[in-house]
């Protein structure tokens, strides 16, 4: 990420902006460790964001490949100088941190930290992350840092406002999660009414089809495949439940790997042929990988339940720095106009909220029997 140092003021307003600019706590956390390490000048950065149990609940790096994480293996402990920096609160500039009667070593696939500055994240009296630059890339006299006391000035303003990014990343998260509990709320009350109503139909038709049987069978055989349909309305049901609050893994597995997976399962699930296909896609902020997942779900939602398609095709294409989403159905189709009219909206409202809420567009074509296809695009972070 990081691209040589820069100084001045214009860096440093450039750094803080950057951290200003997200509010999920990844991101955040990525653009603090990256700002710090090109402001300063150093061969490696790192923050982590300590837990209850004597462990780090995030920790991120810069200046390590990803191949070079996953042989580190697994995340540091609360020990040594970062638990120094966690628990007394405190600075930490030295020479070599493999010198320091506190060091306690590193897994094998460790690269090397020599000249060593750490900063403890504070917000109030408590502290939320340790913030650390390894290998200033300067010529360094035996026995000195190359951190001087103006880096640990500079990355002292860099970790008060990292400390404002973190706090409202927690904020934004919380709140993201009570709207989670909130829809997944709305889901289970819509669920149970949908569902129980069916049920309650099925189990009237199946008393109605036993009480014909043996005085008016061909009535009997017809309730019989009433119960069958209403029945399968029912799968249908917890089908669209399921997919919708099964939690996304976007964190873990990325957009296209979780949405060919969603297209997979849904493709199985139903007698239409559902693809995905994905060309030149780079990550996105994770708001906006969201934003796709939901606009992409809500759309697969509409064509395999109300459109009678026998195929349906998602795509997700890099466009500039950022991505287009397609989803594409050969169904019945319907002019978007009269839905409008008509009060029903098939979930355009809120897929055209969740687009502008990114800084993307949605668009919407489609008429009587010419299927539908909707468009997602969102600019790059």
């Amino acid at each position: 990420m990081s691209q040589g140092p820069r100084s001045g003021l214009a860096a440093v307003s450039s750094a803080l902006l950057a951290m200003s600019r997200h509010l999920e706590m990844r991101d955040v956390l990525k653009t603090i460790v990256a700002s710090a390490r090109e402001l300063l000048d150093a061969q490696y950065a790192a923050l982590g964001v300590p837990d209850d149990h004597g462990g780090f609940a995030q920790f991120v790096v810069d200046g390590v490949s990803d191949a070079q994480w996953r042989a580190i293996g697994p995340l540091p402990r609360q020990h040594g100088i970062l638990a120094a920096m966690l628990h007394e609160a405190k600075a930490e500039r030295l020479a070599d941190v493999r010198q320091d009667p506190r060091f306690e070593g590193w897994p094998s696939a460790h690269p090397d930290l020599a000249d060593f500055l750490g900063l403890p994240i504070r917000d109030g009296d408590e502290v939320i992350g340790a913030l650390f630059l390894a290998n200033k890339n300067c010529p360094k006299p035996e026995g000195s840092c190359g951190f001087t006391k103006d880096d640990e000035e500079l990355l002292s303003i860099l970790a008060q406002h990292a400390a404002i990014a973190l706090t409202n990343a927690r904020l934004y998260e919380r709140s993201r999660e009570l709207t989670i509990a909130e829809e997944r709320s709305r889901l289970a009350h819509e669920l149970h009414d949908a569902v129980s109503q069916k049920l309650f139909s099925l189990r009237l038709t199946a008393q109605a089809a036993a009480a014909l049987v043996d005085r008016d069978p061909a009535r009997a055989k017809g309730e019989l495949h009433q119960v069958a349909s209403l029945a399968a309305e029912a799968v249908d049901e917890l089908r669209a439940a399921v997919v919708e609050l099964r939690p996304a893994a976007l964190d873990e597995d990325g957009l296209i790997a979780t949405l060919r997976t969603q297209t997979q399962v849904l493709d199985r699930a139903h007698t239409a042929r559902v693809t995905f296909t994905s060309n030149g896609f780079r990550a996105l902020p994770a708001a906006q990988e969201e934003a796709l997942l939901r606009v992409a779900q809500e759309a697969l939602h509409n064509a395999l339940r109300h459109s009678g398609a026998d195929r349906v095709e998602v795509s997700v294409d890099r466009r500039g720095n950022g991505a287009l989403l397609r989803v594409t159905d050969d169904g019945s189709g319907f002019d978007p106009t009269a839905v409008r009219r008509a009060g029903r909206h098939l979930g355009l409202v809120s897929m055209r909220d969740r687009a502008s809420g990114v800084g993307g567009t949605l668009t919407v074509e489609s008429a009587p029997g010419k299927g539908t296809t909707i468009e997602m695009e969102v600019p790059g972070g």
